[in-house]
C-alpha cells in the first residue's frame, strides 16, 4: 500500500497510488497515512476505498511530506563502505547516529533552499524507515516487526558548516533542506529489511549516485536495536539509513547544488523524490 498526503484546493487530504496514478480515497479515512498502515481495520477500509477512488487532477494537488506528524528523525552516517572511503572519516565500527529536526523537512517538488551563507549544498540519497510501533531494547530478531513503512529521503547537507567541528548538527539542519516522500510504502510491499534495492541520485538528469541497499554496513535491524538501547522509540519515528558514494563534496572538482538545479532521489520500488534548488531570499 502506498499512501501520502496532499494539499488539494487548499485542504490537506489523504492520497494513494493505484497503478501509478494518484487517487483520493473517500470513506471517511483519516488524513494520516501512518495511522492507516498501523491499524489493520483501517488498512482494509483503505484498500477498498483506493480500488474505487477517483484520480486527482495534478493541477489541483501539491504533495506534502507523507506523515501527518513527525517523531524523532534519526539519521545514520557513513553506512555504505564506499561513502565512508570517500569521506574524511574512518570506516565506522559502530553505527554513526545524528538527529535532524522537523524545520528542515519539505515535501516532494518543494524547493530545497540554498542558504545565503553557503554555496556548499550537497545531496544524499537515502532510504528511510518509519516505525509503526516503538519500544526500548528491541532485539534485532524482532526489529523488522516494528517497521510500518519505507520512504525516500534526501539528506541535504551544508558541507562547510557540517565540517566546522566534530559534531554535524548545524550542517545537517538548515531549514528546508531535507525532502521526504512522496509516499509511505507499507513494509509488506518492500523486500525484507529493504534489501536489494537500487538507490540513485540524478542531478539535472545525470546520475551522480548509484548503489544498492545490500551494501549497507549496518542493516536496518541492527540500527533499530542499537538506537533502542539508548532511547525509547515511538510510532512515527524515522530512521534514515545512510547514503552511498558519489556525494558532491568528495568529487574532484566538488559538485554542489545551485539555484536552477533539479535533484531526483530514487529508491527502487519505494519512489522518486524530485526537488528544485533555489537560493534563499535576502531579507
Amino acid at each position: 500500500m502506498r499512501l501520502g498526503l496532499a494539499e488539494i484546493d487548499g485542504v490537506r487530504a489523504l492520497v494513494a497510488l493505484r497503478d501509478g496514478v494518484v487517487v483520493r480515497p473517500g470513506g471517511g479515512l483519516p488524513a494520516d497515512p501512518l495511522a492507516i498502515l498501523i491499524d489493520l481495520s483501517l488498512r482494509a477500509k483503505a484498500s477498498a476505498a483506493i480500488a474505487s477512488a477517483p484520480a486527482v487532477d495534478p493541477a489541483s494537488m501539491r504533495l506534502l511530506p507523507p506523515l501527518a506528524e513527525f517523531g524523532k528523525i534519526i539519521c545514520v552516517g557513513l553506512n555504505y563502505a564506499d561513502h565512508a572511503a570517500e569521506s574524511p572519516y574512518d570506516r565506522p565500527k559502530f553505527p554513526v547516529f545524528f538527529l535532524r529536526v522537523d524545520t528542515g523537512i519539505i515535501g516532494p517538488n518543494d524547493p530545497i533552499i540554498r542558504p545565503l551563507i553557503s554555496d556548499h549544498l550537497d545531496f544524499e540519497a537515502e532510504m528511510a524507515v518509519v516505525l509503526g510501533s516503538g519500544g526500548r531494547r528491541i532485539p534485532e530478531e524482532r526489529a523488522l516487526d516494528h517497521i510500518a513503512a519505507y520512504t525516500v529521503f534526501n539528506d541535504g547537507s551544508i558541507r562547510d558548516w557540517q565540517f566546522k567541528g566534530p559534531q554535524w548538527t548545524l550542517g545537517k539542519n538548515f531549514d528546508n533542506t531535507a525532502p521526504i516522500g512522496p509516499f509511505l510504502v507499507s513494509s509488506d510491499a518492500v523486500p525484507t529489511g529493504g534489501k536489494g534495492l537500487r538507490i540513485t541520485t540524478r542531478l539535472n538528469d545525470e546520475i551522480v549516485q548509484d548503489a544498492n541497499t545490500n551494501d549497507l554496513l549496518f542493516p536496518i535491524p541492527e540500527l533499530i536495536a542499537r538506537v533502542s538501547e539508548a532511547m525509547t522509540l515511538k510510532p512515527g519515528d524515522i530512521i534514515v539509513t545512510g547514503t552511498p558514494a558519489g556525494v558532491g563534496f568528495a568529487r574532484k572538482p566538488p559538485l554542489f547544488m545551485k539555484a536552477g538545479d533539479v535533484c531526483e532521489v530514487e529508491v527502487e520500488g519505494i519512489g522518486k523524490l524530485v526537488n528544485p534548488i533555489v537560493d534563499e531570499a535576502a531579507s
